[in-house]
């Protein structure tokens, strides 16, 4: 059957991402966690009967791109021919191709006329899936050792949520309440998304709608192509280091070329560092979803993300690196090394692409988790959230404060929520003076978060950048490092970028990401513009004398004749603007 026109496939193609975006608002609304209702770690995509990516919802880069991987993959495992109408899988194998064992898909069929016409797929960052500490965050050697895997399994049979099942997972959670919630909700947004692809089908007919899928997959690939064929065809490559991984000081290597041509983008990882025995190994999916992301933000915002465009990246690596783990390699901490994959490879076409490029972002993905019993309720918490950081300077704007970057794009848990919930008051939450990069743009500002917790607490943090700042680009200057301390003061214990420690009731958990890196001389930067962040308390005036050679006044106004004088200076001594 031939497929519509090219403004009735357009018309369609929105009607998928509007698809996927109402599964998002329908997840968010109906969950349970903190993690998922306010802070959106959660993703929605509507796929094919062969397991394409049709349409995401604008949600995560790192969960969509890892679907593209995950859902043909458990459709696989479980076998496609057994799904009945009402059916509804679960599973949360990072090695199967998805993240780590937190991010739980569901897959759920979309029947018309007795068969398989669609699929809808979540993936959630859920609490906490069992393991040694609380929130499933922390120190591992192996796979099995970080939380409950669950394989693809039939949790949904006939609409409702198969009981025995749900009953066996909560028992082996620490927050069996919002774990149940948030499995509910998962289904739910599936369910809204499987009746908006029903009134597709009833618009256009199974038929018709198949065509339609295929004819939007063209026009992306072509899409891809003709934006592809206006990037310089070349190969570029980076390095970067992991701190470490938390079992050693020993740094790991990321190395990323990138060879961008008539076909796409080939992102070859050979030369990276093998697999740990330690939670900071990634799968590969995790690691195509990173290249993915450094691919994408080079090319036109209305190029639409599906299988037509997934077709146009490819991952060479061998099996068995940090970046591409394989079994039992423990994965908990995957996403802050495909943090590292995705930077290392924005900083390989930097060379290529310098006017679209930007400084390192606050490099880390962050996970944060404080468990242990409410005093108020006598029942087991889990609080977690993942911390802001400061975003790259840029080739004509400096890069934005206290943001979640790249494809991590979760928001902020307010305060006011985070207290009404949990056992925790957080006694400071702003900006880190001087912790940009410095540039003629600068980096964005590292974001602080004080907590004390009303009783005794395990804290686990996995998290990067502790031992290697964010750098810059074209001569800007690093961000600051990651700070985690325990009792901010005199008297304080900074600890590494991964631990898991017990802090007692009253002491103080400070965590300070850091900023992003700098693009371009900060001897060249604006004079009143590091004016205004030293009247706004983003900058000291020292630094700004010593690294941007400006010289403000007490009135916060900027001595010309001093800051002249003060650059010259700096120009003629070798390394003076840092």
């Amino acid at each position: 059957m031939p497929g519509p026109d090219a403004f009735r496939q357009e018309v369609l193609r929105h009607r998928f991402a509007a698809v996927a975006n109402e599964m998002s608002l329908a997840l968010q609304r109906a969950a349970y966690s903190t993690n998922i209702k306010t802070r959106r770690d959660h993703s929605c995509a509507v796929v094919d009967p062969q397991g394409r990516i049709v349409a995401q919802s604008f949600s995560q880069p790192a969960h969509l791109g890892t679907l593209a991987h995950f859902v043909p993959r458990i459709l696989a495992a479980y076998g496609a021919d057994n799904l009945r109408p009402g059916d509804g899988i679960a599973c949360n194998d990072g090695h199967l191709g998805g993240i780590h064992l937190n991010d739980v898909a569901t897959v759920v069929p979309v029947f018309h006329g007795g068969r398989i016409v669609a699929y809808v797929a979540t993936m959630a960052h859920h609490l906490d899936v069992g393991g040694g500490t609380p929130g499933s965050i922390g120190l591992h050697e192996e796979h099995i050792q970080e939380g409950l895997i669950i394989p693809p399994t039939l949790l949904q049979r006939d609409g409702e949520m198969d009981e025995p099942i749900l009953r066996l997972i909560l028992k082996n959670v620490r927050a069996p309440r919002e774990t149940g919630g948030d499995f509910r909700a998962q289904f739910a947004a599936s369910a809204t998304g499987a009746r908006r692809v029903l009134e597709i089908v009833e618009s256009e007919g199974a038929a018709g709608m198949a065509a339609a899928i295929e004819g939007i997959f063209d026009y992306t690939e072509r899409r891809v192509r003709s934006a592809v064929a206006l990037l310089p065809h070349v190969t570029v490559s980076a390095e970067d280091y992991l701190d470490g991984d938390g079992m050693t000081d020993e740094p790991i290597r990321i190395a990323v070329s990138v060879t961008l041509g008539d076909d796409g983008a080939v992102f070859d990882l050979t030369g990276t560092d093998p697999q740990r025995p330690s939670s900071i190994n990634t799968t590969a999916a995790m690691t195509f979803a990173s290249c993915a992301y450094a691919f994408r933000v080079h090319l036109d915002p209305d190029i639409p993300v599906n299988d037509g465009f997934y077709r146009m990246v490819k991952v060479v690596a061998p099996p068995g690196t940090v970046a591409t783990s394989v079994a039992p390699a423990a994965i908990g901490a995957g996403s802050d090394t495909g943090m590292r994959v995705c930077e290392t490879a924005l900083r390989a076409l930097a060379d290529a692409l310098p006017e679209a490029s930007m400084g390192d972002a606050k490099g880390t993905v962050c996970n944060v988790a404080i468990g242990g019993v409410d005093p108020r309720t006598g029942r087991y918490f889990i609080f977690y959230e993942s911390i802001a950081g400061g975003y790259g300077g840029r080739a004509r704007q400096d890069g934005i404060d206290a943001i979640q970057p790249h494809f991590q794009n979760t928001e902020n848990a307010p305060i006011e929520e985070s207290e009404a919930h949990y056992p925790i008051r957080i006694l400071r939450y702003g900006l880190v003076p001087d912790s940009e990069g410095a540039g003629r743009f600068r980096g964005g500002l590292g974001l602080r978060r004080d907590y004390v917790a009303e009783g005794d607490v395990i804290l686990s943090i996995m998290a990067e950048r502790s031992t290697f700042a964010p750098q810059g680009l074209f001569g800007g200057g690093p961000g600051r490092s990651a700070h985690f301390i325990v009792n901010p003061g005199p008297r304080q214990h900074r600890y590494g970028s991964k631990f898991s420690v017990r802090v007692p009731a009253g002491d103080v958990i400070s965590l300070q990401l850091g900023g992003g890196g700098g693009y371009g001389s900060p001897l060249d930067r604006d004079p009143e513009a590091v004016a205004a962040d030293v009247r706004s308390r983003r900058v000291t005036r020292r630094r700004a004398a010593a690294v941007y050679g400006v010289v403000i006044d007490r009135a916060g106004r900027v001595d010309l004749a001093g800051t002249l004088a003060r650059r010259e200076m700096l120009r003629a001594t070798p390394g003076g603007a840092r």
